[in-house]
Protein backbone atom coordinates (compact mmCIF):
# COMPACT_ATOMS: atom_id res chain seq x y z
CA UNK A 1 0.00 0.00 0.00
CA UNK A 2 2.92 2.47 0.05
CA UNK A 3 2.38 3.08 -3.68
CA UNK A 4 -1.25 4.07 -3.06
CA UNK A 5 -0.17 6.56 -0.41
CA UNK A 6 2.40 8.03 -2.82
CA UNK A 7 -0.28 8.52 -5.44
CA UNK A 8 -2.62 10.13 -2.90
CA UNK A 9 0.17 12.51 -1.92
CA UNK A 10 0.93 13.27 -5.59
CA UNK A 11 -2.73 13.87 -6.41
CA UNK A 12 -3.16 16.13 -3.41
CA UNK A 13 -0.17 18.18 -4.55
CA UNK A 14 -0.58 18.14 -8.35
CA UNK A 15 -4.14 17.06 -9.07
CA UNK A 16 -5.44 14.36 -11.35
CA UNK A 17 -3.54 13.04 -14.37
CA UNK A 18 -6.83 12.70 -16.28
CA UNK A 19 -7.08 15.38 -19.00
CA UNK A 20 -10.87 15.51 -18.68
CA UNK A 21 -10.61 16.18 -14.96
CA UNK A 22 -8.08 18.96 -15.57
CA UNK A 23 -10.44 20.60 -18.08
CA UNK A 24 -13.35 20.18 -15.67
CA UNK A 25 -11.32 21.78 -12.86
CA UNK A 26 -10.38 24.73 -15.07
CA UNK A 27 -14.00 25.32 -16.06
CA UNK A 28 -15.11 24.91 -12.44
CA UNK A 29 -12.57 27.49 -11.31
CA UNK A 30 -13.90 30.01 -13.81
CA UNK A 31 -17.49 29.22 -12.81
CA UNK A 32 -16.57 29.68 -9.14
CA UNK A 33 -15.00 33.05 -9.78
CA UNK A 34 -18.01 34.18 -11.79
CA UNK A 35 -20.57 32.92 -9.26
CA UNK A 36 -18.76 34.48 -6.31
CA UNK A 37 -18.48 37.77 -8.18
CA UNK A 38 -22.17 37.81 -9.11
CA UNK A 39 -23.55 36.79 -5.72
CA UNK A 40 -21.16 38.88 -3.62
CA UNK A 41 -21.49 36.30 -0.85
CA UNK A 42 -18.43 34.26 -1.77
CA UNK A 43 -20.08 31.04 -0.66
CA UNK A 44 -19.13 28.86 -3.62
CA UNK A 45 -16.11 26.58 -3.85
CA UNK A 46 -14.59 24.97 -6.90
CA UNK A 47 -16.04 21.62 -5.78
CA UNK A 48 -19.58 22.98 -6.16
CA UNK A 49 -18.99 22.97 -9.92
CA UNK A 50 -17.05 19.68 -10.17
CA UNK A 51 -19.49 16.76 -10.09
CA UNK A 52 -16.76 14.16 -10.70
CA UNK A 53 -14.39 15.12 -7.88
CA UNK A 54 -14.56 15.25 -4.11
CA UNK A 55 -12.86 17.61 -1.68
CA UNK A 56 -11.03 14.78 0.02
CA UNK A 57 -9.64 11.69 -1.70
CA UNK A 58 -10.88 8.38 -0.30
CA UNK A 59 -9.03 6.92 2.64
CA UNK A 60 -7.00 3.75 2.24
CA UNK A 61 -9.73 1.73 3.94
CA UNK A 62 -12.46 3.17 1.70
CA UNK A 63 -10.40 2.47 -1.42
CA UNK A 64 -9.69 -1.10 -0.39
CA UNK A 65 -13.35 -1.64 0.43
CA UNK A 66 -14.51 -0.34 -2.96
CA UNK A 67 -11.95 -2.44 -4.86
CA UNK A 68 -12.81 -5.68 -3.05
Amino acid sequence: MPEFRQWVKYRKLRGSLNVGMRVERSAALLATLYANFKTKSGGYTVYDFMPHDAEKPPSLEQAMESWA
